[in-house]
């Protein structure tokens, strides 16, 4: 849970100082834009001298409006691929499940603060690289009512792409000699 709330804030800061300039001249990580597909933006920043690549959308439609800073995001990082985070602008109610549906698959999130993630990454990647839009549907901060989220696809696939040939997977320990 840890890795997803310290991701969704890196995530929000790098996205905040690609969108504004005067932003990425502060002490925040410096992301490094690697291009826009479709409704997808991918980049890299350095965290801990290692480098972490990502890419995300803002959502299309979300009800309630009004929130601030909600991103659907995908990110690779030593030890960690396939990251799937949601920012969602509120505070979850503790222990929260959301659900992410792309087309007839739905997909289980669990919750910390103001983050969702992906029980498997995996198999969000999969379903993102096959949908139109992700729809994320979780409980509002007070427990009663949903909000929902929905979140354009197109791109996905290219930036993902994008991210995985910027932060190739580590090559497996060569295997021991009996």
């Amino acid at each position: 849970m840890r890795l997803a709330s310290t991701l969704a804030i890196l995530l929000a800061l790098a996205s905040s100082a690609l969108a504004s300039p005067a932003l990425a001249q502060g002490n925040a990580p410096r992301p490094q834009k690697l291009g826009d597909f479709g409704s997808w933006t991918a980049a890299t920043f350095t965290e801990d001298g290692r480098k972490v690549c990502y890419a995300f959308a803002r959502p299309s439609r979300s009800e309630p409006g009004g929130r601030q800073g909600v991103l659907l995001s995908v990110s690779h990082r030593a030890g960690a691929r396939d990251t799937v985070t949601i920012s969602s602008g509120y505070t979850y109610p503790r222990n929260a499940d959301a659900t992410l549906a792309v087309g007839p698959t739905s997909l289980p999130f669990y919750t910390a603060g103001s983050t969702a993630a992906a029980r498997d990454g995996a198999a969000a990647v999969r379903a993102f690289r096959n949908g139109r839009e992700a729809v994320l549907k979780g409980p509002a901060q007070n427990g009663r009512g949903t909000v929902t989220d929905t979140f354009p696809l197109a791109g996905f696939g290219a930036a993902h792409d994008a991210i995985t040939k910027e932060c190739p997977a580590a090559a497996p320990p060569p295997a021991r000699r009996r």
